[in-house]
Order: C-alpha cells, then sequence, then structure tokens
C-alpha cells in the first residue's frame, strides 16, 4: 500500500470514528492509528530511496554523455589529423569534425535535458505527495484536538 492510500485510510478511519455526543470530539482506537502511521513510515524511505535513485540515474547518464562525447571528438580530432595531409581532405575532415562535434553537443544536451526533465519530475511527484501527506496529516492532528467539525 503506498503512502497515499495510507493517509486516506487514516482520514476515514478518523471520519468514520464514532463521536462523543454533542462534541466536536471524536473516539478513536489509539493503536490502530499508531498501526497505520507506522506503515506510512515503513513506505516513506522508499520514495526518498527513489528520489535518490532518480538523482543518481541523472548523474549517471550525464556522466556517460560527457565521456563520449569526450570520445567522439577524441575520435573526430585524430581523424582530423590523418586526413590533414591534402588540402582537400582537410577541408573534409574538418567539416565532419565540426558535424561530429556539433552532433555530440547536441546529444549531450539532449540526454542532459531528458534526464533533468526526468528528475524534475519525479522529485515533482515526491513534493506533491509530502505535501499531500503533510495536509493530510495536519488534518487528522486539527480533527483529533477538535480545531475543525468532522464530516
Amino acid at each position: 500500500m503506498d503512502i497515499m492510500e495510507l493517509i486516506d485510510k487514516l482520514e476515514d478511519y478518523i471520519t468514520t470514528a464514532k463521536k462523543v455526543p454533542l462534541t466536536n470530539t471524536v473516539i478513536i482506537d489509539e493503536q490502530k492509528v499508531y498501526e497505520i502511521i507506522d506503515q506510512i513510515r515503513a513506505n516513506f524511505p522508499d520514495e526518498i530511496k527513489q528520489a535518490r535513485w532518480v538523482v543518481k540515474e541523472r548523474d549517471e547518464m550525464m556522466e556517460e554523455a560527457n565521456k563520449e562525447s569526450k570520445n567522439i571528438i577524441e575520435d573526430s580530432k585524430k581523424k582530423a589529423k590523418e586526413l590533414a595531409s591534402e588540402n582537400e581532405i582537410l577541408k573534409l575532415a574538418e567539416s565532419q569534425s565540426n558535424e561530429i562535434l556539433e552532433n555530440a553537443r547536441n546529444k549531450e544536451r539532449e540526454v542532459r535535458l531528458s534526464a533533468e526533465d526526468y528528475a524534475d519530475e519525479m522529485l515533482a511527484n515526491l513534493e506533491v505527495n509530502l505535501g499531500k501527506l503533510l495536509t493530510a496529516v495536519q488534518r487528522g492532528r486539527d480533527r483529533l484536538q477538535g480545531k475543525i467539525e468532522t464530516r
């Protein structure tokens, strides 16, 4: 069960709990609430691990793209030097080298932007889930403290 389902379960439990007559106070089984909170805690680190994994994957993709672009640049420089013996060949080599460099830069940029977008999306989802969790916990505490009326 994921965190949001557990929060919904906790909220439903509080919402459907028996009310003390003539008050906004509800009667709940403390142990049941603690069990749900423990389940939330057990699932919470997985989402943090997932966010860290996303960042690690992005870093690895960036490192690999940089290595690949450096290899391509080195290869194109080697080829350019080998073909420099004649003027026509030199011009062709320079043109190909520039094209390879530009392609490598474009590919590196695409990989980097894609990795950053993916990491940002995952972190945004985590941020939304954490916000919902915080809101649900605060709402539950407010209900328990009688600050707001229950449904």
